[in-house]
């Protein structure tokens, strides 16, 4: 995402937070809108899954300290009428219309943050003396993909198709007519602005005759007419790391729109939609799987095999084991790089619905053997209450 689409898109109201919300806030509002919005749970609802990219795009900018204090920063100075008030793609007071990101992108990509982009604005950083090609990074772009619940798990590769702008391959970027090439904007000399001197300040815009790009194209690539792109479709694989999560979205750089003029390109970001499992849930870094088992078996004790995400491992159920406990099978989890999770393997005795004569008597004489539940307190209480 670039600075315009933050000048373009209140993530606060986006969350429904006020600007001086805490990260904790913040967190509980995201968590909330995902939960309602998520496609799994509004299937066909184009509307829904708009909001919801919406709200994952907000909270990954709000919930980075960093990301946060360069939005506030970048709307306080440029959407509050810095620059005569003008806007992206706006004309205030007769001035050149242009589009703001190049602006911060020229600026930025030359020196690398936001106390280098004042000093271009108000320190004289027109850069009039040599020829500099000035490159514009590309947009970010965002694509979704499904995965299964132990693929997840474990990590995979997929393949994935996109549509979208990639470099022109008649002219290899440059936007000129093959056999000739774009030339050095004389009027900013390559830079990409021209600086005015306005009182003791002195005013940074882009160059008027080269739109900003720091160069001139004649003659324009009748393929893509000196844009430098077309929109072409690009297949690539891509690793998904184990243990991403329902929701996460993966960042690969440099594999986004390619920049202009042979700019650097933008990333890609891949949401991951996950699966879920008929046998497996998921705590963090544990995996859950709950086994059923009949009382003789948790009275007497077991060996049970039961499934992993990677094989099959074998359980001890010691005798009297109650329903409802929790066995714990070491590094059976999500790996990490800081160790694997768990497996956690809930007990959960079954009670037969229907019994034989046979197995009827017998347990009738085990229950006369066994001695009386521990309810003690219980049956106090209901004593208590019937006197």
């Amino acid at each position: 995402m670039s600075q315009q689409d933050w000048l373009q898109k209140d993530y606060y109201k986006v969350l429904g937070v006020p600007k001086d919300a805490s990260s904790s806030d913040i967190k509980k509002a995201f968590r909330k809108l995902a939960r309602e919005l998520h496609p799994d749970h509004n299937p066909g609802d184009d509307s829904a899954r708009e909001r919801f990219k919406d709200v994952s795009e907000a909270y990954s900018v709000l919930s980075d300290e960093q990301k946060r204090k360069e939005y506030d920063e970048t709307r306080s100075l440029f959407g509050g009428g810095g620059f005569g008030g003008r806007m992206p793609g706006g004309d205030a007071g007769g001035g050149m219309p242009f589009d703001l990101s190049d602006l911060l992108g020229n600026a930025q990509s030359r020196a690398g943050g936001f106390s280098d982009l004042f000093g271009s604005l108000f320190g004289g950083g027109g850069r009039r003396g040599g020829a500099h090609r000035v490159e514009h990074a590309g947009r970010d772009i965002e694509a979704e993909v499904s995965v299964g619940f132990t693929d997840a798990v474990l990590g995979t590769t997929l393949p994935l198709s996109l549509r979208s702008p990639g470099v022109c391959d008649l002219c290899q970027g440059t936007g000129a007519k093959p056999g000739t090439s774009p030339r050095t904007c004389p009027t900013c000399h390559g830079s990409g602005l021209t600086t005015s001197n306005q009182g003791a300040f002195s005013f940074s815009e882009p160059c008027r005759d080269c739109s900003g790009t720091g160069s001139i194209v004649d003659e324009k690539c009748p393929e893509c007419r000196g844009t430098g792109g077309v929109t072409k479709t690009r297949s690539m694989s891509v690793r998904l790391p184990a243990g991403v999560s329902d929701g996460q979205r993966i960042r690969i750089r440099g594999k986004g729109e390619p920049g202009v003029r042979g700019g650097p390109a933008g990333d890609l970001y891949v949401l991951v939609h996950v699966a879920a499992d008929d046998l497996f849930g998921r705590d963090g870094k544990n995996l859950t799987l709950t086994v059923p088992v009949t009382f003789a078996e948790a009275a007497l004790g077991v060996d049970l095999r039961v499934p992993t995400v990677d094989g099959v491992v074998t359980l001890r159920v010691p005798p009297g084991t109650p329903s409802g406990r929790v066995l714990r099978v070491r590094g059976k989890g999500v790996p990490a790089r800081n160790g694997a999770g768990d497996l956690l393997v809930t007990i959960e005795v079954s009670v037969p619905p229907e019994l034989s004569e046979r197995a009827r008597k017998a347990l009738a004489e085990f229950a006369a053997e066994t001695p009386a539940a521990p309810r003690t307190r219980i049956d106090d209480r209901v004593r208590r209450q019937e006197h």
